[in-house]
């Protein structure tokens, strides 16, 4: 097993394995079926030991079959295009809104964020200001949701959340 220019492992099938701490102390452990920064398929694991509990997700290289993860997601969208060619499916921001889903969100809210949110970026994505909307999504939800939660402001959080997912389903889907 040798090691890519990232410093994950890598067997002789190609297979990627990535293994990182975030700054809470919390261990990730992800598979990729080709170099990470390529078109991939991924199978991710985060363990959160506060709350003594693992979550895995599963994505195929566009992201369209990807179980309980970011296939059709305008918050995954917008963390990928503000990152560029930097994007990792598990960046901070990312983590931190699943753990927040998993944790906070009712099932009923996050299976209807999973039924819109394609037809949103779908819109989204054919939309010459695709980009400025995406750092609009990024600037006024995400970095606000993460800043919320990791004051505990997980009612402020949820609220944001629940109000952009019918706002931008109104604006996106219906017009």
């Amino acid at each position: 097993m040798g090691r890519d220019k990232y410093g994950n492992y890598v067997n002789d099938q190609g297979v990627t394995i990535k293994v990182h701490e975030d700054k809470n102390g919390n261990d990730h452990i992800d598979f990729y079926d080709k170099p990470v920064d390529e078109d991939h398929s991924a199978v991710h694991v985060n363990v959160n030991y506060g709350n003594e509990s693992w979550s895995t997700e599963t994505h195929g290289p566009d992201h369209s079959d990807s179980e309980n993860s970011s296939g059709g997601c305008y918050l995954t969208s917008a963390c990928m295009k503000r990152y560029g060619k930097e994007f990792d499916d598990d960046c901070y921001e990312l983590r931190i809104l699943r753990w927040f889903r998993d944790n906070f969100v009712s099932k009923e809210d996050v299976d209807y964020y999973y039924s819109v949110a394609p037809k949103i970026v779908s819109k989204i994505d054919s939309m010459p200001n695709s980009n400025s909307i995406y750092e609009d999504i990024y600037n006024k939800v995400i970095k606000i949701c993460v800043k919320a939660i990791e004051q505990k402001e997980y009612n402020m959080a949820y609220q944001i959340y629940k109000n952009n997912v019918l706002d931008y389903e109104q604006k996106y889907c219906c017009s």
